[in-house]
């Protein structure tokens, strides 16, 4: 599970990578021993937001279920959104812009 946090982390800073002059404008981190949440936003227009909780707490099938979105602006100008969860199942993106499995 460590490394699904990890791997959300990491993807949010690569959206938010290489760009010139941005500022972050709002940051929050708030970190718990069986939660957390998190959510930034960005002067390119750039935002992410993440909550997750451990669920099945003491049992041996005991894991975290994490939510969130992010949305930034691409170089054609559009603004995607990309909202997920993460869970038992895997990580599952849904947005418009994605394809969808038949």
């Amino acid at each position: 599970m460590k490394f699904l946090i990890v791997f959300v982390a990491l993807f949010a800073v690569a959206l938010a990578a290489p760009a010139d002059d941005v500022t972050v404008l709002r940051q929050i981190s708030e970190v718990g021993p069986e939660s957390f949440s998190n959510a930034y936003e960005t002067s390119d227009g750039t935002s992410v937001q993440s909550e997750g909780q451990l669920k099945n707490i003491g049992a041996e099938n005991e894991g975290i279920v994490s939510r969130g979105s992010y949305k930034f602006v691409a170089d054609d100008g559009q603004t995607y959104t990309v909202n997920w969860v993460a869970d038992e199942n895997g990580f599952q993106p849904s947005g418009t812009h994605l394809p969808v499995a038949i």
